[in-house]
């Protein structure tokens, strides 16, 4: 076991990238890379203020998020009660990991998604895939909390406390979130409860990288859980596909970014969209970003929801295990199928 995690953190990008050498099997193919040509940050991403749900302006936020999560299938959310200090301190402790020596690193190094925590490099599937992610990744089982904890590192010192509190306060973050969603689709209070029961932290570390041009530290993919909420730090390397052209998603410091996944498309029957994504490295700064999935057990059924199917507006998609569409999504991410919902859908 001991030989084998130290031949995984010999992978790790942050184990031997030296910010001058990009391998071969990190360039992605042509038509598939970033190029040279600047894509802009873009303002018009929403940014959602909650403090407005205290002036009694619920109905305003839900229509905001709505809108965006139909145009955009992302937006911003500030003033969201997650604590400025607590985001702060989990940037702060999830950078120093990547700052450890590599034989504490290659104690948690695996690719078995058993266990509750894991260090790996690019994705679970490094050994078959064509071309490699410029990226690190850390994965964090969360429910239940304190069991979870328990094999989470004990360095940096204040690691299990830190990033403990962060996934209970962005549980609390997303089920309002979903709540404001469900008001918004029509759906009885409490819809997304049995849905979200598995949430899942995975922090990704995207070192300097001397080409940025030529790789990607995740290429174009779609979740496939209801939602993702996203902590930025001050790199920016967030891109969204939207009309046929790839926008920046700003980095905010007080602020989360939240984006639907393919569940929720599904459950809203098309409403709300799972729009493509990917991230680009940065030629001078490492990023590190905490992604937060929330989403149902594998066992789960995922259905359009029968508050939003009408005569007009039919089923469009075909009852599924969860595990069946993180299948798909797993072929499509891996470029063996081109559209990770098209065997879910009913032919018309």
């Amino acid at each position: 076991m001991y030989m084998q995690n130290n031949q995984l953190m010999e992978k790790l990008v942050s184990t031997w990238a030296d910010g001058k050498t990009l391998p071969d099997n990190y360039v992605f193919p042509i038509g598939k890379r970033p190029g040279d040509h600047a894509v802009p940050t873009s303002q018009s991403i929403p940014v959602i203020d909650f403090s407005l749900l205290k002036h009694h302006d619920r109905e305003y936020i839900v229509q905001q998020i709505i809108q965006a999560s139909q145009q955009f299938g992302f937006f911003q959310v500030i003033n969201h009660g997650v604590p400025r200090k607590l985001m702060e301190e989990t940037r702060r402790v999830l950078k120093d990991f990547f700052e450890l020596p590599g034989e504490e690193k290659a104690k948690y190094c695996s690719v078995d998604l058993r266990k509750k925590f894991i260090l790996f490099t690019s994705s679970i599937d490094y050994d078959t895939e064509a071309v490699h992610h410029w990226r690190d990744a850390l994965r964090h089982s969360c429910i239940p909390i304190e069991e979870c904890k328990k094999d989470w590192p004990l360095n940096p010192l204040n690691y299990r406390k830190v990033v403990g509190d962060y996934a209970v306060n962005l549980n609390e973050l997303g089920s309002r979130i979903l709540e404001l969603i469900c008001e918004g689709l029509g759906l009885e209070r409490g819809y997304f409860e049995e849905l979200s029961q598995v949430p899942l932290l995975t922090v990704n570390h995207y070192p300097a990288c001397p080409d940025p041009s030529l790789t990607l530290g995740a290429g174009k993919h779609c979740d496939p859980n209801l939602i993702t909420i996203l902590l930025q730090d001050d790199v920016s390397g967030l891109q969204v596909y939207n009309n046929g052209s790839w926008i920046g998603i700003e980095p905010i410091p007080e602020a989360f970014v939240v984006n639907i996944g393919y569940q929720l498309q599904i459950i809203s029957n098309g409403k709300l969209r799972s729009v493509e994504h990917r991230v680009v490295t940065n030629a001078e700064e490492a990023r590190t970003t905490a992604a937060f999935f929330i989403g149902p057990r594998n066992d789960c059924r995922v259905e359009p929801a029968k508050a939003v199917i009408t005569p007009e507006n039919p089923a469009i998609y075909k009852g599924i295990q969860y595990a069946d569409l993180l299948k798909t999504v797993r072929a499509a991410f891996t470029g063996q199928m081109d559209c990770a919902l098209k065997p879910h859908m009913i032919e018309a």
